[in-house]
């Protein structure tokens, strides 16, 4: 009989849970900031008083809202992999490498909470 855990223990799920919902309450909260920033329209700038510059502000303002709508699909798509990753703690399955089937290193984990594949399965991908 092998000594290969296939599991992490009750304690050591409920510290991967707890760093997951810490890291998702700060997402919530940056993508907050980034919806109110390329929903803002409310722009109390000078724009009638300088219109040679206008069409140059214009692009610029059309190329940070569309890079913040590109940070916020990225945002939302991180806060679903850390959902997903709550629900695999939840079901039994957190941890386990989807390629390989063993565990996930505990330090990949603590930096990349929604892991699903091993250092090992990542690297042949």
């Amino acid at each position: 009989m092998s000594d290969v855990k296939l599991k992490y223990s009750e304690e050591e799920l409920q510290e991967f849970k707890e760093i997951i919902e810490k890291k998702i309450a700060r997402a919530e909260e940056d993508l907050l900031l980034l919806k109110a920033a390329y929903k803002n329209d409310a722009d109390n700038g000078t724009d009638d008083t300088s219109p040679s510059f206008k069409s140059f502000d214009e692009g610029s303002d059309v190329m940070n809202k569309e890079a913040n709508v590109q940070l916020a699909i990225r945002q939302e798509k991180f806060i679903r992999d850390l959902n997903n990753a709550l629900l695999r703690i939840e079901n039994g399955a957190y941890g386990v490498c989807r390629v390989t089937g063993k565990l996930i290193q505990k330090e990949r984990l603590r930096l990349v909470p929604h892991a699903t594949l091993s250092i090992e399965a990542k690297r042949k991908q």
